[in-house]
């Protein structure tokens, strides 16, 4: 039951990472630029479209983005081509090239680059969720993952750390402290009831008291901030951060 717990839990979290993230998508076939928007939006909250590499050198250097979906044939200048060029000064940004096409000899460059994934079109969701999901999975890699709190206070969701202001400052936390926490992040879209809470926090019904839930908040909150968990009166409670 725990590691089915831990196993959809870390799912929720990539899933959050995902819609986080800034991706720039660029397709020269409108209709399937369209279609793969369609899909894309279901996991990436924020997409910017192009038709072609023209442009986006520009938009990479002006906004944040954190990974790249990108076909191959384009007009004007390849998709090879134009990683090619974005490693020559960014060699970790995620990248996952589209093809129509198995010919060896893309598949040997593309293998140069440091791609998360090479997928052959037409790709349905799974397979796109999937390579999506290793994106996530970089990030979380990378320790990237931190959350801003109030009064300075971050929390790295990979250390399983929490800081105030740098990391020569850490506050120490609970096993306990840091499940409970753990669990209303990757919920944060939501009110989460106090028996939802209560179910997962404690195994034996015994333990899983009010006054045992209020206490591990109150612990929880001076650590955090006291306005970094809300109590939704007769509903429950959600979290506020930063990323």
């Amino acid at each position: 039951m725990i590691n089915d717990l831990s196993e959809k839990n870390n799912k929720l979290l990539k899933n959050k990472i995902l819609k986080e993230l800034n991706l720039l998508y660029i397709e020269d076939e409108e209709n399937i630029r369209i279609n793969i928007i369609k899909t894309l939006k279901l996991l990436v909250n924020d997409i910017i479209d192009l038709p072609s590499t023209e442009g986006a050198l520009e938009i990479l250097k002006n906004k944040n983005i954190n990974l790249i979906i990108c076909d191959i044939n384009l007009p004007k200048q390849n998709g090879i081509n134009f990683i090619k060029e974005i490693r020559q000064f960014d060699q970790k940004i995620p990248v996952i090239l589209l093809s129509a096409s198995t010919d060896k000899e893309y598949l040997l460059e593309a293998t140069r680059l440091k791609l998360v994934d090479y997928l052959v079109k037409p790709i349905d969701f799974n397979v796109l969720q999937n390579a999506l999901h290793k994106v996530a999975d970089e990030i979380i890699d990378d320790g990237k993952y931190l959350l801003n709190f109030e009064n300075d206070i971050f929390y790295n969701f990979i250390e399983k750390n929490l800081y105030r202001i740098n990391k020569d400052n850490k506050i120490a936390l609970t096993s306990k402290e840091i499940e409970l926490l753990e669990y209303l992040i990757i919920h944060d879209q939501r009110v989460v009831s106090h028996e939802e809470i209560k179910e997962y926090m404690w195994e034996d019904d015994e333990n899983a008291t009010d006054s045992a839930l209020k206490n591990l908040l109150n612990k929880l909150r001076k650590k955090i901030g006291k306005n970094s968990i809300k109590n939704i009166s007769g509903f429950g409670y959600k979290i506020q951060y930063f990323t």
